[in-house]
């Protein structure tokens, strides 16, 4: 039996032995044995695992620091692009054709916008001009970053800023202005939604008048607002302005009566040039339909279509000068020699040519006068077929042109070993070859100009340029006075007369080709003219397509439409009287140009 002081002394020894490191019992119940690799084998992975900790923290803090510098900065840098604002258009006096006013782009962090009160969503909808469910359709997405309208107006910028939507701002950027809208926009063109030129001299100038825009680094917070400025990154360089050729005061006669023409004569369409005789400027170019550049949503093909240069067509008797000069720069004719046309019809290779009246005995200079396709098509018969294609060349026919204008259409000549005897006869007249409007008044300048050719500019002119000689001044001065005769109460071009003003020209009259066929019905109208005579200043040439009225022929729809426009323009250019005749003289029948 133990004793008290016994079972005391037995604790008192275990705590010492514990202390000592000794097992508290000696029970092999209680005891613990653990392997000795397994305390190991836990103390490598532990070790392993510290080892590999500290190479990541070497791998991140040393050798990736760049790289994961760059990508948190990605996370909260921006850069914003400052644009820069394009140039202006102007006119040759100054007058601004084209400006950029500013406006904002909106733009949403959908995920914000989403949890803002409905009737906010609604009355952003509303003042952004669309739909709700537009709207939302647009917000529906998981891009952190969606443009909802650009080009937004200053006025409804500020009443967006009033709903203090979250997830919304805004983007600097411009929107161009046209003041003269439709008169002159199939000149200056426009620009799309990021500014960058479409048509016209907007887009052949794009370089120019978009300048370099500029940027800088900010630092944005999660809702896209800027939270610091890092500086400016790039000043913007702004666009420089373009003075073109163009006279507005010029351009608004010109665009108003073709506009007149083509309502006056149920047209298809019109169309019609001013050039400036001595330093080849593009004075006015107008088309008709037209369109506003300003509001462009409901625009057409037929609106777009830049008939003066793109399109090419037949030039119909309007060649007939050309032909006429080249006969007698050669010496193979003069204005007195005489052909006989009877009996007004005449067969090339089998096939039949005519006239519009049987002409009988006709001077080279009545060829003209009266716009005689026999008298024509004989004068080219005495000359060869390499002499005229070279003619053509020169004056730039079915060669691209070098206007500095997009889009300008080369027109059509084959080379002259191909052209059979009736083609060469057709060509007389003005068939089996096409030109574009602008071509043929370029090709009326070696009448005025006393023989030489320049080039044609949309901008303005500071030095006279460099002609290249085409024909002497003798067969230009002859050929002017028998196109004076055509204006004149005996000649096609008779409703071409202008009173005060000596005007010389040529009409022609062209069938149009439909499902492969010349057709009787359908045609285009021309005249191209120079004035005045004394002392030349324009080569105006207008063009009328398919009149379906009464009258449809050059004569009746171009020539009219040409007299109203020289009137205007000679008294605007302040250009002095060169005739005493006020009294206009037009036959009661006209006489018609033979097709």
């Amino acid at each position: 039996m133990t004793r008290p002081n016994q079972r005391s002394s037995q604790r008192s020894n275990a705590r010492v032995a514990a202390s000592k490191g000794m097992a508290f019992t000696k029970s092999p119940v209680l005891a613990v044995r653990l392997p000795d690799w397994r305390s190991r084998l836990v103390l490598f992975v532990l070790f392993v695992a510290f080892a590999a900790l500290g190479i990541r923290a070497v791998w991140l803090q040393g050798v990736s620091t760049q790289f994961l510098q760059k990508q948190g900065k990605s996370r909260y840098e921006r850069t914003l692009e400052l644009p820069a604002t394009r140039g202006r258009i102007l006119d040759r006096n100054g007058a601004v054709l084209a400006s950029s006013l500013p406006v904002r782009a909106v733009w949403a962090i959908p995920e914000d916008v989403l949890d803002s009160p409905p009737e906010k969503i609604r009355a952003l909808a509303k003042l952004l001009e669309m739909p709700e469910a537009d709207l939302r359709k647009k917000l529906d997405s998981d891009r952190t970053f969606v443009y909802l309208k650009r080009q937004v107006e200053m006025p409804i910028i500020a009443e967006i800023e009033k709903l203090k939507i979250e997830g919304i701002d805004t983007r600097k950027e411009y929107k161009r202005f046209y003041p003269q809208g439709e008169v002159m926009t199939h000149l200056v063109g426009f620009t799309n939604v990021e500014d960058k030129g479409q048509e016209g001299m907007e887009l052949q100038h794009q370089k120019t008048l978009m300048g370099v825009p500029g940027s800088r680094r900010v630092i944005k917070d999660r809702l896209g607002h800027i939270a610091e400025d890092l500086g400016m990154f790039r000043e913007p360089h702004q666009g420089r302005d373009l003075t073109l050729s163009v006279d507005s005061k010029l351009q608004y006669i010109a665009f108003t009566s073709i506009k007149n023409a083509v309502e006056k004569f149920e047209a298809k369409a019109g169309a019609a040039v001013v050039l400036d005789v001595h330093t080849g400027e593009v004075l006015a170019l107008a088309n008709y339909p037209t369109y506003n550049p300003n509001d462009r949503s409901k625009l057409t093909g037929e609106q777009l279509r830049n008939r003066v240069i793109t399109d090419t067509f037949e030039p119909g008797s309007t060649i007939k000068p050309i032909t006429i000069a080249l006969g007698l720069e050669t010496g193979r004719i003069k204005p007195d020699t005489v052909f006989d046309n009877n009996p007004g019809w005449m067969t090339v290779t089998g096939k039949r040519i005519r006239d519009t009246h049987n002409y009988g005995v006709q001077t080279v200079s009545g060829i003209i006068q009266k716009s005689s396709n026999l008298g024509a098509v004989k004068v080219a018969q005495l000359i060869p077929q390499q002499e005229m294609w070279e003619m053509y060349t020169k004056l730039g026919f079915g060669q691209a042109p070098r206007y500095g204008f997009p889009g300008a259409a080369a027109g059509r000549v084959r080379p002259w070993k191909t052209w059979k005897p009736i083609e060469y006869a057709n060509m007389a007249f003005g068939h089996g070859l096409s030109v574009s409007l602008l071509q043929m008044a370029r090709s009326y300048m070696i009448f005025a100009r006393n023989g030489d050719i320049i080039p044609l500019s949309f901008l303005k002119v500071d030095e006279q340029p460099v002609g290249q000689q085409v024909i002497s001044p003798k067969t230009a001065a002859q050929v002017r006075t028998m196109m004076e005769s055509v204006v004149g109460p005996e000649g096609t071009a008779s409703k071409a007369q202008v009173a005060g003003y000596r005007i010389g020209g040529k009409t022609g009259t062209a069938e149009k080709i439909v499902n492969g066929r010349y057709s009787r019905t359908n045609n285009i109208g021309y005249f191209a003219g120079i004035g005045p005579m004394s002392n030349p200043r324009f080569v105006i040439a207008v063009m009328v397509d398919d009149p379906r009225g009464a009258l449809r022929t050059g004569g009746s729809v171009a020539a009219p439409t040409a007299a109203d426009l020289f009137a205007n323009a000679l008294r605007a250019a302040n250009v002095p009287p060169d005739s005493s005749i006020t009294d206009i003289i037009i036959p009661e029948v006209p006489l018609e140009e033979s097709m």
